[in-house]
């Protein structure tokens, strides 16, 4: 099924992984920057960081529109993404204030949300019904190799020349490389609507979806794990941990294996996800989730083989991840009318924003009330997967009676 695929699927997964390439230089180190070296509190950095979502709100709304638009269409929308988003490095590399941080959050933000529904609704567009979870896949590893390749480089930077900033820049130089790749190989496939009322009914359409809605709560609530593991995680482990394994170093290499589990096991874990139905490969996924909030707590109140216990919990949340990603895109798929893809991943998208906005605000402030709080915030989200698994049983009650399963 994967050397079926369309030869720009190819393309953009190499493009998707120089980009990530430079956001796996930023992605984990920017909190302990912004904290350690500054001297933010955990809180501000949090708020900074949400900010992004709030602006991404914006970017995915207008990226949905943009990419189901006559005048725009996908490829437009990634290349002005990848503009917006190199000036974006350019402010946070030169922050020194809050004002800059925030700033560059925000641009950073709306720049990554107009990025996501052309790039998702991309491939949609070239694959058929069968080929999508693989499609998703490799877009996927693509994603995951170039966050750890970067996060590896990036922590061997900081270690040589203890300068965070550099990323920053590296960070930016890696967005224009993606736009010359964009621009020069890939073409818009896609037949686009010539009503340029369509987006406007559309989104119409949309909203009145009970079935995507469902969807979206479980998918915030995914998308706020992921944000926990990303942004908050980092800083527990380097301040939180009883016997102070977590230096910089070993936060890099911890992080490394994160990204290179899920480049290893995404592709043998999409055999399993083609035997489940999109609601069991979700179901699955909440799963690993809580195994992996439950190792994060032990990790934190045990004083000796606390590194191995990281360890795991972040293979597990690797295993979480790359359960998730396939799985729920092709779902929106499923439910989006063809003319619409580009809204309904924008929606998609926004859950992702939401997410964002919620998970490092709330992160940050659970550890400003100190380690009690900080330990226990892991069996909470452990214990609130369950909830997600009784929403998605619902969803799948509802998609039952559409006949969309």
């Amino acid at each position: 099924m994967i050397n079926n695929l369309n030869s720009q699927i190819w393309i953009l997964a190499g493009g998707r992984l120089l980009l990530q390439f430079g956001t796996g230089f930023t992605l984990f180190y920017a909190p302990i920057f912004f904290v350690n070296q500054l001297g933010f509190s955990p809180t501000m950095v949090g708020i900074a960081l949400g900010s992004a979502s709030v602006s991404g709100i914006l970017g995915r709304f207008l990226g949905g529109s943009g990419s189901d638009s006559p005048d725009w269409g996908r490829k437009k929308i990634l290349l002005l993404s990848a503009v917006i988003s190199a000036i974006a490095d350019v402010f946070l590399a030169s922050a020194s204030d809050f004002s800059f941080l925030l700033l560059g959050n925000v641009l950073m933000g709306f720049g990554i949300g107009l990025y996501w529904p052309p790039a998702e609704a991309l491939v949609a567009d070239l694959t058929t019904p069968s080929q999508r979870n693989s499609a998703f896949a490799i877009s996927r590893l693509a994603d995951n190799l170039g966050l750890g390749l970067g996060i590896i480089i990036g922590g061997w930077i900081i270690a040589i020349t203890n300068n965070y900033r550099l990323l920053f820049i590296i960070d930016g130089f890696s967005f224009l490389v993606f736009y010359i790749v964009i621009y020069f190989t890939i073409t818009e496939i896609y037949p686009l609507e010539t009503n340029h009322q369509s987006k406007y009914h559309g989104w119409s359409l949309a909203l009145k979806d009970k079935s995507l809605w469902i969807f979206c709560i479980v998918n915030v609530m995914f998308t706020t794990y992921l944000s926990q593991i990303q942004t908050t995680l980092p800083l527990y482990l380097t301040n939180f941990t009883v016997d102070n394994q977590f230096s910089i170093s070993n936060i890099s290499n911890l992080f490394s294996f994160h990204i290179i589990f899920a480049a290893i096991f995404q592709l043998p874990m999409l055999r399993i996800l083609n035997r489940l139905t999109r609601i069991q490969g979700l179901t699955f996924s909440l799963s690993i989730w809580g195994v992996t909030f439950i190792l994060i707590w032990v990790t934190g109140n045990i004083t000796q083989f606390s590194f191995y216990y990281a360890l795991f919990a972040v293979l597990m949340g690797a295993i979480a991840m790359i359960t998730y990603n396939p799985p729920a895109s092709a779902l929106i798929v499923d439910l989006a009318p063809i003319s619409l893809r580009g809204i309904y991943f924008a929606i998609n998208s926004q859950c992702w924003a939401i997410g964002y906005l919620i998970g490092p605000p709330l992160g940050g402030w659970v550890l400003d009330q100190g380690i009690i709080y900080a330990n226990h915030f892991w069996l909470i989200l452990a214990i609130s997967v369950l909830i997600g698994m009784i929403i998605l049983q619902y969803l799948k009650t509802n998609l039952l009676k559409k006949n969309l399963i």
